[in-house]
């Protein structure tokens, strides 16, 4: 209401402004005719005169109204350079501050609400650069004052910020219309003011803090870089460290724009993903999930059989899968594609060399104009006296050392309730061990919803997994062969008896070895880096894990397409790295997907939503594959159809979830989604089904009930 009753009112006094004829008063002619008589006042009345002239100055330009720049060139007849500079300079200020605010309080939140994905780039770089982008429009008279007062509004910027910007940037046009005012009588039209070379002028001043900025940056960059000595020319264009996911895109990038580049990887070609994480880890649990089926084969009408299998040949088939995807990775291929592959350990002595400690004996220093860190990540050993006597598995070294094993070890226990522990625990239960898994946290899956949390609880404990959640690890015991974790659960202490010990707690990135320390690159759990993936010094780019804030290797892939092009291309354009849609999976069974946000985190980033379910269990293809449990969760803005985030339960999930990023990607709504074609029947139908259930329940029931009535009159 009071947000209606402003602009009333204003709307009020611009339609009285123009009934009144007030707007001719404002005009060239009006002024020069009345030139004396105002000079009159003036000299009788002049502090009357002079804060009456401004509180007018400041109505038109809070009010947007024409004549302002009228005004200003009276101010100069009728007060002179100094004075008439004065009265304008904070009339017009005052007067812009007031629109500021005035759209402020009645435009932003609606703006805001309705377009905060779109703007959402503008606002973080208002919050940050606001005051300069501000200055540069205020110095170029071509930009309309009255526009930016209003857009300026809808932004972050503070008041206090907005005020003395707009003063000090609309001094040098205040100071030209002023002087212009102080012959009045020689002025024929506005347009006589600024002349084409008067406007060539402004249009540098405005240039002026662009290249003031050009120029900053470059003091800071030569004091970032004093100490060191920087190569007159480069060996290499680029220079990547790590043939994970991160380094070998940025690699292939790099080469296929021509660009000479070269890879160095330490250990095994393809990262973590290949060897230790994503490819080993889904070959087991397709085998897990193969022997869990012959198990419940009564399900599909067939008879129930306990699997017989060697372990052994389990390992040995995961081993051989990632056989078969390493030449996807390999050196031989990257070699085909141009680029230079060099294994070794790197580091890095000087913002543009890296010294290669070969593989094959001997040492190699390469300079290049940007560096790639792409180092990767490991896992997370917690510090629980004990651990080390007992002895332990990682993600990273539980592959060769179980494959070593004749027999599934007989007791197993998982150390972690994140993703990696949930799929491990799982896996090996429905292999035959008997799973214990510890997580300190009060439910296993923390970062997603409580309800998600549950169902993998509930999923994991039907495969066999006892999981101990509220248990926190105190340490570990030997009494003879047998071994033991203790830990601490509601102040009572449990042991816990397991033969092979798996930490699972989570990865953390690699941030020593390699020559940060000497360069001084800060670091903060990850390499520090600001939008444009730039550490400390600009040439120097970090991606995927070593940088975060994801650990997936598809934002991994995704960070080094901007690593990339920013190191190679950042001299005439730099992207910032996009996070806006990131998808993820946790591949237990039922699967866990999830895009955007979660329930959970739209309540504490306090954003409003509305949450459409669509229950698995009714939809024809699960039913048909013994398959139906699970939901699509859809999380949207109130009232409308735009997807905040999306949360599926059931199997296939990650595949399911596929739509919803294109979807969220590309601003479609659940409307777009429900209008789709969808095979029938799939499971990608549950979709489908999800917008459907959304559409239902903003059906028009008005519009409804009027049908019903005209079909009821068609009757007859």
């Amino acid at each position: 209401m009071k947000k209606l009753l402003i602009l009333a009112l204003i709307a009020s006094v611009v339609i009285l402004f123009f009934a009144s004829g007030a707007d001719q008063l404002l005009t060239l002619e009006s002024i020069k005719s009345s030139q004396n008589r105002i000079a009159e006042w003036r000299d009788t009345q002049p502090l009357l005169v002079g804060v009456g002239f401004l509180l007018i100055y400041v109505a038109v330009t809070a009010l947007s109204l024409p004549g302002a720049a009228v005004m200003t060139l009276a101010a100069g007849a009728f007060f002179g350079l100094f004075w008439g500079t004065v009265i304008v300079s904070f009339a017009s200020t005052i007067g812009a501050t007031l629109a500021f605010l005035v759209a402020r309080f009645v435009l932003r939140e609606s703006v805001q609400s309705k377009f905060g994905d779109r703007l959402k780039a503008i606002n973080e770089g208002v919050a940050k650069e606001g005051a300069f982008y501000l200055f540069t429009m205020r110095l170029v008279p071509l930009f309309p004052f009255f526009l930016i007062n209003l857009l300026m509004g809808l932004t972050p910027i503070r008041t206090l910020t907005f005020y003395w910007v707009s003063q000090v940037g609309m001094l040098a046009g205040t100071l030209v219309y002023v002087n212009a005012g102080t012959q009045l009588a020689q002025i024929d039209s506005l347009s006589g003011i600024l002349s084409p070379a008067l406007l060539l002028s402004f249009a540098a001043l405005g240039v002026f803090p662009i290249v003031a900025k050009s120029v900053i940056n470059s003091v800071k960059n030569q004091k970032i870089y004093a100490k060191w000595q920087k190569p007159t020319r480069f060996d290499r264009n680029l220079i990547v460290i790590g043939g994970g996911a991160a380094g070998l895109v940025s690699a292939y990038i790099a080469a296929a724009v021509k660009a000479k580049v070269t890879l160095i990887e330490a250990h095994k070609m393809g990262g973590d993903c290949l060897n230790y994480g994503c490819v080993p880890s889904k070959a087991l649990i397709k085998s897990a999930k193969v022997a869990q089926q012959m198990r419940e084969a009564e399900n599909y009408g067939l008879e129930s059989t306990q699997p017989k299998f060697s372990f052994k040949r389990v390992m040995a088939r995961i081993h051989e899968v990632i056989a078969a995807i390493e030449p996807h990775d390999s050196v031989e291929r990257y070699t085909r594609l141009g680029v230079e592959v060099l294994q070794g350990y790197a580091r890095l002595v000087d913002p543009w060399t890296v010294e290669i400690t070969l593989n094959s004996g001997g040492t190699q220093r390469l300079t290049a104009r940007s560096i790639v860190i792409a180092a990767g990540a490991q896992p997370f050993v917690p510090s629980i006296p004990g651990l080390q006597s007992v002895g332990y598995l990682t993600s990273d070294t539980l592959w060769d050392e179980l494959a070593k094993r004749e027999e599934i070890p007989k007791r197993m226990l998982v150390l972690g309730g994140g993703p990696i522990g949930c799929e491990l625990a799982q896996s090996f239960a429905r292999l035959g061990s008997e799973v214990s898994q510890v997580e300190m946290a009060e439910r296993i899956m923390a970062r997603e919803d409580a309800e998600v949390s549950l169902y993998a609880r509930e999923a994991l404990e039907r495969s066999g997994v006892r999981v101990l959640t509220g248990h926190k690890a105190l340490r570990c015991e030997k009494a003879g062969e047998q071994k033991f974790l203790v830990a601490e659960n509601k102040g009572q202490e449990i042991r816990i008896e397991f033969d092979v010990l798996i930490c699972a707690v989570g990865r953390s990135a690699r941030l020593q070895g390699y020559g940060l320390e000497a360069l001084g690159i800060p670091t903060d759990r990850t390499v520090v880096t600001n939008e444009y993936l730039e550490t400390l010094y600009p040439n120097i780019f970090a991606a995927g894990d070593v940088a975060g804030p994801f650990q997936f290797t598809h934002t991994a892939s995704h960070q080094a397409w901007y690593a990339a092009v920013n190191a190679l291309f950042g001299t005439f354009k730099k992207f910032k790295a996009d996070y806006s849609v990131i998808p993820w999976t946790i591949f237990i069974d039922p699967e866990v997907a999830r895009v955007g946000l979660s329930e959970q985190d739209a309540k504490l980033q306090g954003v409003a939503y509305e949450v459409t379910r669509y229950g698995i269990d009714d939809l024809d293809r699960a039913i048909a594959d013994s398959s139906a449990e699970g939901f699509v969760k859809v999380l949207t803005v109130p009232g409308k159809d735009k997807i905040l985030g999306v949360t599926i339960v059931g199997t296939h999930a990650g595949d399911l979830l596929a739509e919803f990023v294109l979807a969220m990607k590309h601003g479609l709504g659940l409307n777009k989604i429900l209008g789709t074609i969808h095979t029938y029947p799939t499971l990608a139908e549950a979709n489908k089904y999800a917008a459907g259930e959304w559409k239902r329940a903003h059906a028009p029931q008005r519009v409804l009930a009027w049908l019903e009535k005209y079909h009821a009159w068609r009757r007859g």
